[in-house]
C-alpha cells in the first residue's frame, strides 16, 4: 500500500503556509541545471520537516511564482533538502540568479514517495531519462545507505547527449557498490563517450533480471515509460511491481485546483510516484 499524505511527519502545518529557506550551497550539474542546497529557517518547522523519497516541494520565488521540485537528498538527512533545477520558465529562470545566501520558500513536501519499505529483500531495477533521475536519485542514496536491506540493484539511465549527462559522480560512486550495475545510453555518440549509444531501452537485454523478485523504479518521459513498460511486462515482471514517476503541471500541492489531473487522479496527491497498473490506460492520452 502507498504511504498516505500523512507519511509527511509536519501535516499539522497549513499547507499554504509557506517557509523561508536559505540557500546554503549551489552546485553547478550543467549550463542551465544547478542543484540547490536548502535549509529551512525556522528551527521548530525544521526539526520537524520528514519527507518520503520521490515527494516533492513546492519552491516560491518571492515575487514571482512558484514550481513543483522533486527532492533528491536522503529523506533521513531532512537537515538541508537538495533540490535539482532546469532554468526553464519564468520562475525557475528566477530562481537561477540565486546564490547562496539568497531565500527561497518552500511548501511541503507533496504527494507519494517510492514503495522503498515494500521494496526489501527485493531486486531493483530503476530507469531513468534524462533529468528525470532527479525524483530518484534520493530513493537511489537511501538503498544504498541501506545496502542489505535490498537484492540486487541495476540503474539505466538515458540522455540525448553526453553533455546532458548529470550526476557524473554520484553514477560512479553507484557503480562501486556491491551487487550492483550501472548501464548509461546517449541517444547520439560524444567523442569521449564509452558507453552504449541508443535509447534506454535498449538497454534491458543487456541486464539479467529475475521477474519474481524484481521491482522497476521508473521516471523520465512520459513517451519512455509507454514504450519501456510493456518490454519489462513481456520478460514477466507483473503491472504490480512497476512504479513511474509522473510529470504534470501542478500548482497547488493538494489536488484543489486541477491542473495535474490524469483521468480520476491528481498527480500532486496521487502520484508523483504510482504503480504502473493504476495510470496504464491513462498514459499518453491528452485532455485526461
Amino acid at each position: 500500500m502507498m504511504p498516505s499524505l500523512q507519511a509527511r511527519g509536519n501535516t499539522e502545518d497549513n499547507p499554504y503556509l509557506i517557509h523561508s529557506a536559505t540557500i546554503v550551497d549551489k552546485i553547478r550539474e550543467s549550463a542551465a541545471i544547478h542543484t540547490y542546497r536548502l535549509r529551512i529557517d525556522n528551527e521548530d518547522v525544521r526539526r520537524r520537516y520528514r519527507f518520503l523519497a520521490g515527494q516533492f516541494n513546492m519552491l516560491y520565488m518571492f515575487g514571482v511564482g512558484e514550481v513543483a521540485i522533486s527532492i533528491v537528498s536522503d529523506p533521513d538527512e531532512p537537515e538541508l533538502l537538495d533540490h535539482t533545477i532546469r532554468a526553464v520558465g519564468r520562475v525557475t529562470k528566477s530562481i537561477a540568479g540565486l546564490n547562496p545566501g539568497d531565500t527561497l520558500g518552500i511548501r511541503g513536501p507533496f504527494g507519494q514517495g517510492w514503495p522503498l519499505n515494500e521494496a526489501r529483500n527485493r531486486d531493483v531495477v530503476i530507469v531513468t531519462g534524462g533529468l528525470g533521475c532527479a525524483p530518484v536519485v534520493g530513493a537511489i542514496e537511501y538503498i544504498f545507505r541501506r545496502r542489505e536491506r535490498y537484492g540486487s540493484v541495476k540503474i539505466l539511465h538515458g540522455v540525448k547527449t553526453p553533455e546532458d549527462l548529470l550526476f557524473r559522480e554520484r553514477f560512479d560512486s553507484w557503480r562501486k557498490q556491491p551487487d550492483t550495475e550501472v548501464l548509461l545510453t546517449s541517444d547520439q555518440p560524444g567523442k569521449v563517450w564509452r558507453h552504449h549509444v541508443g535509447v534506454v531501452t535498449e538497454l534491458f537485454e543487456k541486464v539479467s533480471i529475475d521477474s519474481t523478485t524484481t521491482m522497476v523504479l521508473m521516471c523520465g518521459p512520459e513517451i519512455m515509460m509507454r514504450l519501456g513498460v510493456p518490454i519489462l511486462l513481456r520478460r514477466g515482471i507483473p503491472t504490480t511491481a512497476v512504479y513511474v514517476s509522473l510529470e504534470r503541471h501542478m500548482e497547488c500541492g493538494i489536488g484543489l485546483c486541477g491542473h495535474c489531473q490524469m483521468g480520476p487522479y491528481f498527480i500532486c496527491k496521487d502520484g508523483p510516484v504510482m504503480r504502473y497498473d493504476r495510470v496504464e490506460q491513462w498514459m499518453g492520452k491528452t485532455g485526461v
